[in-house]
């Protein structure tokens, strides 16, 4: 599965950074992508993950996910 999720606060590169090292901690995660520019970020995985635990990887580093989309 693919999830296209809406991050809102960041304002570097190291934001987004930290943001994809908290996401692949996910259990099933298998990759992630994080742009500062869009303020968006791709996970894909090999299961369906809880919204919930995208979530709460985010929220770990300090900023929100304003929406998460299956893409």
């Amino acid at each position: 599965m693919k999830y296209k999720i809406t991050i809102s606060g960041m304002h570097c590169a190291s934001c987004a950074g930290n943001v994809e090292r908290s996401l692949k901690k996910v259990p099933g995660v298998k990759n992630v992508s994080v742009s500062m520019l869009t303020n968006k970020g791709i996970v894909e995985s090999d299961a369906n993950i809880p919204e919930e635990s995208l979530k709460e990887a985010v929220a770990r580093t300090g900023y929100k996910a304003v929406e998460i989309k299956v893409v």
